[in-house]
């Protein structure tokens, strides 16, 4: 089992502003923008992928779902939703079904959706599913350097 990391340290570390913010347990990302009083498309959520060699961590709206075809065109292979289990191994030190957007952390290769304006405001769920962060995008991509190209539909 991998040590756990806390996501609002790994901000504190990199001198990156960020807001976190304690809700009612939200099971899906809509279900966050919901407690939170905010459209859903202002809502980040991360979805594991999976190719033949590799783990990919997909952040975009959490009205949009991931277009896997558009995925494989640019990565140049197949992939495939991960199931339950497979996120649960990856992201061991997260509540079950909850995750982070910092693919990185845990050695994925992070995709940030192209609908996300470089000066918007990302709110994600983090590790717990009580627990958000809202930050600026262009910090998330600093501190992330995710692969940015359009693929939510």
């Amino acid at each position: 089992m991998k040590p756990a990391i806390r996501v609002s340290q790994f901000l504190d570390d990199q001198h990156i502003h960020f807001e976190a913010m304690v809700h009612p347990p939200a099971y899906c990302a809509q279900r966050l923008a919901k407690h939170l009083h905010i459209p859903g498309r202002q809502v980040a959520k991360s979805v594991v992928l999976v190719g033949p060699k590799q783990y990919y961590l997909a952040v975009l709206p959490a009205t949009h779902q991931v277009d896997l075809a558009a995925v494989a065109r640019v990565l140049g292979v197949a992939v495939r939703l991960a199931d339950e289990d497979e996120i649960a191994e990856l992201f061991n030190d997260c509540e079950r079904g909850s995750l982070t957007p910092f693919g990185r952390l845990y050695g994925l290769c992070t995709l940030l959706d192209d609908s996300f304006a470089p000066s918007s405001q990302l709110i994600f769920e983090v590790q717990r599913h009580y627990l958000a962060i809202r930050m600026r995008c262009q910090d998330f991509e600093m501190v992330e350097q995710p692969r940015r190209f359009s693929f939510a539909v």
